[in-house]
């Protein structure tokens, strides 16, 4: 077999543990010499190939790359650009294979969600067209956990233990208020279509009158009556109302509740925060102290309360798409088996990138109540091992220590292209 180069790359919104994969990849391409020279990391993603700005990760000490595993955000850089079909860009495409070749990679790692599945689809099918030989193996990457055929996506354990986290302890916080202050408090957290990392919340509340007391789905259609009067009820039987709501939340007329009128780079809508209008809601029609909160960027960068489960699979597909590319395998993605619940036990898989491309997997409505406000037993059965174990991060002085690499640029060999 002939021996090439590596690209790797991130994509996307970055979590707490998708340098734990990019740690996967390279270890494992680094044990394999034989077969793979040098992993090229894409500075910002699939740009750093459009634009050859290529980073030698061979420069990084073992160490370094080691402590990527407990290292949050995209070590490499990340972005949100998608490519259009191979007709539509042909200029880009042609560009990558360009690229490609006079940096001699014949392996091509997309870590990312399911807009980087279908990169990574496209780079396999420019491969077959052009005949330069291109294997192409996508890295499953998403907090909002809304990749298919994969049990889970590394990233939203991880998150999901953020969310579970922060509305307990809210919770104890508000209920200590409420008798003269605060009565109702809401907290927002990611998910434009895909419930799942709002449902996480759920699995703060153990018993009867535990906070989430309500938790606001976009797979339910937002229903302004009966929230009011669940709210009001929960003030009256507990003395408070703490609400998780999605930011994709919906009205019937399937408008975001908070959609700010803008798109990103990958034509979805950009959400203006939903948070608030339900604050304003609760104020105006039953007169509550209330206080919001908007977890953004916070859930997704909480690496120090990661889950344990999530960063040993985000380090497990790393490794595996290394693997399967030395066995031959293209146009595919490691997934996460479940093989039970109790114990918890997990195997690596593989989906072909034709089922995984630009499809959501959103809640199955069993997994949310009859009411539309609480997930189900199935439900916390699915989320619970996906949160369980900690992984924490050296601490100096008080403070997680992260790794910052030298990204080493490798010298462009051709000329300057805007992508």
């Amino acid at each position: 077999m002939t021996k090439s180069n590596a690209f790797y790359a991130q994509s996307g919104g970055v979590t707490a543990v998708i340098n734990a994969s990019a740690c996967g990849v390279i270890e494992t391409a680094r044990k394999h010499k034989d077969r793979i020279g040098k992993v090229l990391a894409g500075r910002n993603g699939i740009i750093g190939a459009l634009s050859e700005e290529l980073i030698d990760t061979s420069r990084e000490s073992a160490r370094d790359i080691a402590a990527l595993r407990h290292t949050p955000s995209g070590a490499f850089g990340s972005c949100r650009y998608k490519l259009k079909s191979l007709e539509e860009s042909r200029r880009e495409y042609e560009r990558l294979i360009e690229v490609f070749k006079a940096h001699d990679i014949g392996y091509f790692f997309y870590n990312g969600g399911g807009d980087s599945a279908d990169t990574c689809l496209k780079i396999s099918q420019l491969s077959k067209r052009t005949g330069y030989p291109i294997q192409a193996i996508h890295i499953p990457k998403t907090v909002d956990n809304d990749l298919p055929v994969t049990d889970n996506c590394p990233g939203f354990g991880s998150v999901a233990k953020y969310v579970a986290v922060s509305i307990r302890e809210a919770g104890f916080d508000v209920a200590s208020m409420a008798k003269t202050s605060t009565k109702v408090f809401i907290m927002e957290v990611m998910g434009r279509h895909a419930g799942w990392i709002a449902a996480a919340g759920g699995l703060a509340a153990e018993k009867a009158g535990d906070p989430p007391h309500v938790i606001l789905l976009p797979e339910i259609t937002f229903n302004e009556k009966r929230f009011l009067a669940k709210v009001k009820r929960c003030v009256k039987d507990y003395g408070y109302c703490a609400v998780v709501v999605s930011e994709g939340l919906r009205n019937r007329d399937g408008q975001f509740l908070s959609e700010a009128g803008s798109r990103d780079a990958f034509g979805h809508a950009q959400l203006g925060g939903v948070a608030p209008v339900i604050a304003a809601l609760v104020n105006r029609e039953l007169g509550f102290k209330y206080h919001w909160a908007v977890a953004d960027y916070l859930q997704r960068a909480a690496r120090h309360v990661a889950s344990r489960t999530d960063v040993e699979q985000a380090y497990a597909v790393g490794k595996a798409a290394v693997e399967f590319a030395l066995q031959g395998k293209n146009s595919v993605m490691p997934t996460i088996v479940r093989k039970s619940n109790k114990p918890y036990r997990w195997a690596i898989g593989s989906a072909r990138l034709a089922r995984v491309a630009n499809v959501e997997k959103l809640m199955p409505r069993n997994f949310i109540d009859k009411e539309g406000f609480a997930i189900t037993a199935r439900c916390r059965t699915y989320l619970a091992p996906l949160i369980r174990g900690e992984d924490y991060p050296p601490y100096k002085n008080g403070l997680p220590q992260y790794v910052t690499l030298k990204n080493v640029a490798v010298k462009p060999k051709l000329e300057a292209f805007r992508p």
